[in-house]
């Protein structure tokens, strides 16, 4: 290939660029992002719940929540907590994929239940700090429960005009 060549090559690939990408039909924007795909209705709810130590008494971390995922097999990148629970229930269709995550994140809850209790033991003047995140956590808990409870399974042949 000769030098006229490479830059006959170059000219005609800066025209693709300034033609196709220029007008935006190369654009790499949010919607092609996989976080921003659909989500089932209850996950914006659980977020919220489950990512606020305020509601559920527990700070979950972004290793926590692939300790989750790997857990039940899935595999998720670490990225902020929040698109990482929303890629972990993306595509949930079975009651039993909910409930094997759920009850692997009552496994965390049950951990920091035992520590919770053993730092009241030890710190009696902030044992009632200790007791509302515990009760906190045996909410959420229930809130997991229910969600599983009034979860509806979809199935690939299923027609979403019907259901």
């Amino acid at each position: 290939m000769s030098h006229n060549d490479l830059n006959d090559l170059k000219a005609e690939f800066d025209q693709f660029v300034r033609e196709k990408c220029d007008t935006g039909d190369c654009d790499i924007s949010e919607e092609n992002d996989p976080d921003n795909e659909p989500v089932p209705g209850f996950v914006d709810d659980l977020t919220d719940k489950l990512l606020a130590p305020f509601h559920c008494g527990v700070y979950l971390s972004r290793l926590d929540i692939k300790r989750v995922a790997e857990a039940i097999d899935e595999s998720i990148p670490i990225k902020e907590r929040k698109r990482m629970i929303k890629a972990l229930f993306r595509h949930t269709t079975k009651k039993s994929y909910l409930r094997s995550a759920f009850d692997e994140f009552n496994r965390h809850f049950g951990g920091r239940i035992l520590i919770y209790q053993e730092l009241s033991v030890a710190f009696p003047a902030s044992k009632e700090i200790f007791d509302e995140n515990i009760d906190k956590i045996k909410r959420t808990q229930k809130v997991l429960d229910q969600i599983v409870e009034d979860f509806e399974e979809i199935e690939p042949t299923d027609d979403p005009l019907m259901i």
